[in-house]
Formats: structure tokens, sequence, C-alpha cells
């Protein structure tokens, strides 16, 4: 004779029509779900060993169920109870340590890593023992990634600078006019690389392989001038990029719009950037004339970004350079291509940066009447 079942699950009417409800609706957590079938089908006296076949437990997890049943009722076997939560492992006072360490620079690295940072708590006795998944994920809680460095150039932001800016705005907003056109000028140094081993080409299965191994070819110098109301763009190669050559593009872009009245012409505050190149270079007749022939706009200090020139520099650089180009001739046949479909298609500028999108953005640095 068996020994006698402990904790058997009667269940009352409301209670089988409650879990039945349960099981047919569907809305609730398949754990809570297969509870429900399982104090059904031990109302009906199976054993253990066939309820626990029928919704794919074990005999242990039945018996387990049958007994918070009991014991407690019908929300105890259906639910888990709250388990109280862990305190954190660092408190208030740890994290400020921690985010203090964090914007500091380690000895002897140049980033911190999450190791580094666990260590660094353990020996200044914040706590004895911490993971660095643990420092991880109190550092996302604050936004801070000690191992991203991001590179970019602090603009002093004055009077000098705010009108700059404004002027070369107020260009930007002036409507198409052939007799003064709007010409951004830039220039950008490229390296040329060539391949020590032939690239393999794509097949199916597998993608290009480029070995990663490079010989350097020397530099060459880029210039571009963009007129971004018509979608024009030229890109001129040189080998140098000081006073002479400045002052060739000059007179390129003085025949390429003869019909002109004035060219304006944006650009930044390189040295090289200047009137002075033209009368270095060029006899000072001439060099009177170009330098009339140009109304030259400014773009601030460190604000090369608000040159449409650099937006055509980004698109060349993702369309057309990432490749390895090993010689002169090389480089200028890639840019043709690139340069001649771009204005074949007139490609212009979408620009938004207006004079009162700049006044929202900088408003502190300008003085307004109250």
């Amino acid at each position: 004779m068996g020994r006698k079942k402990q904790f058997v699950v009667v269940l009352t009417a409301n209670e089988r029509q409650e879990l039945t409800d349960m099981t047919r609706k569907g809305v609730h957590s398949a754990r809570v779900m297969t509870r429900a079938r399982l104090l059904l089908l031990s109302d009906q006296g199976l054993k253990d060993r066939d309820v626990a076949e029928r919704v794919g437990v074990s005999t242990v997890t039945v018996a387990s169920i049958r007994r918070k049943f009991v014991q407690g009722g019908l929300q105890a076997a259906l639910y888990e109870r709250a388990r109280p939560k862990q305190p954190p492992k660092l408190n208030a006072h740890g994290t400020a340590i921690l985010i203090a360490e964090v914007c500091s620079a380690p000895v002897g690295r140049e980033t911190w890593t999450m190791q580094l940072l666990a260590d660094r708590l353990v020996t200044l006795g914040v706590v004895d023992s911490i993971s660095d998944e643990t420092v991880r994920r109190t550092l996302k809680k604050t936004f801070l990634k000690p191992w991203q460095v991001e590179s970019w150039c602090v603009a002093q932001v004055g009077a000098d600078f705010v009108w700059r800016m404004e002027a070369v705005l107020d260009t930007y907003a002036l409507p198409y006019d052939a007799r003064r056109p709007v010409i951004c000028f830039d220039e950008k140094s490229y390296q040329m690389l060539d391949h020590v081993r032939d690239p393999l080409p794509p097949v199916p299965g597998h993608p290009a392989r480029v070995d990663h191994e490079y010989k350097r070819c020397g530099t060459v110098n880029f210039f571009v001038a963009f007129e971004p109301l018509m979608g024009q763009r030229t890109v001129t190669v040189t080998e140098r990029r000081g006073n002479a050559e400045f002052a060739a593009e000059l007179q390129a872009l003085d025949v390429r719009y003869a019909a002109a009245d004035t060219i304006v012409l944006v650009l930044d505050q390189l040295s090289t950037h200047s009137p002075a190149a033209l009368y270095q270079h060029l006899p000072a007749e001439e060099a009177r004339r170009l330098s009339r022939r140009f109304e030259w706009v400014y773009t601030p200090k460190h604000a090369s970004w608000l040159n449409m020139a650099e937006l055509e520099w980004s698109v060349l650089q993702r369309q057309c350079l990432g490749q390895r180009l090993a010689s002169v001739d090389a480089v200028e046949a890639e840019l043709l291509a690139w340069e001649t479909d771009r204005n074949a298609r007139s490609v212009r500028a979408n620009w938004q940066f207006s004079i009162s999108a700049a006044r929202d953005k900088l408003k502190r640095h300008y003085h307004f009447d109250e």
C-alpha cells in the first residue's frame, strides 16, 4: 500500500473556473499558465508523474506547487513572492568616487578600462571587491563612457566669431545671381597608398579581401571650389598647397566665371587664403585686378563647418577616397569621374542653418536689449 499523498489539491468551483479561464485566455506568463494547468490536473487526482509529463515539468515542481497551494492558497501557488533586492554594490558616495576617477587620467594608460576602474575602487577602499560588469552598469546609468574620446575643435565664440558667422550665413541666404556667384573654397591633403599584395576580388560566399599592409606613395593636395546654388564643383590636384597654388586657383576661377561682375568667395582663415598670395606671385596690376574680382567672406576661426565645401569633402571621402590610390594619375582619374557625375546631376547643398537658428543656439553670446 503506497504512502498517503500530502498536500492534496482540492479546488473550489470558483478557483477551478478562474484557472480554466487563465489557461484559455493566454494573457498571463508561460510560468503562471503552466502552474494553472498543473493545479487543474492535480485537482483531478492524477499522480505527480502524470501531471509532470503533461505540463513538461519535474515531479519535484509538481509537489512544490501543491504544497504552496495547500499552505498559502491560489495566489501563492501561481506567483512567486517578490524577492528582496540586494543593496547596490556602490552607494552614492562610491558612485561619486567612480565618476571622479573616470574624469581623471589613469597613470600609465591612455584610457580607463572597466577592470582598471574596479581595481582602483578596491585600492581606494571604496569596496572590498567589485566586478568590471558592475562598474560598467553603474557607468551606463551615468552616461559616462571612458573608452570614448571625441576629437573636435573648440571655438572661442565671441563678437568676432558671431559677426563672421552671420556674414557667411547672410551670403548663403542670397538668391542666385549669375553676376555674383557664391563659391565655397577649401583644400585638403591626401595620402596616396598602394597595395603590398594584390587584393582579392569578391566571389560568391566571400567578400573582397585586402591585406592590411600598405605602402605610402607620398601626398597630394586637393583644392575644391563648390557652387552650392548650382550644384557645380571642381576638384584640382596639386603637389603643394602654398601661395603659388592658391593664386593659380583664383586665376582659374576668374576664367571660369568670366561673365560675373564679382565672385563671392567663402573660405577659412588659412594663412595662404589671402589676397597677399596674389601680390606675392603675380604682377602688381594683375594681383590688384584679381583681388578686386573677389568678395572675400571668411568663416570664423575653428568653424570650418560653416564652409559648405566641407560637405563636399565629406561626400568625396565616403564615395571615392576610401580606396587605396597609388599615383597622381589614379587620383585624378577617380576625382574626374566623381566630379563629372555629381556635376551632371547638379547635386546641390541643402543648407538649413540660418541666422535665426544661430541666434537661438548661440543666444548667450549675443547682447539683446531688455
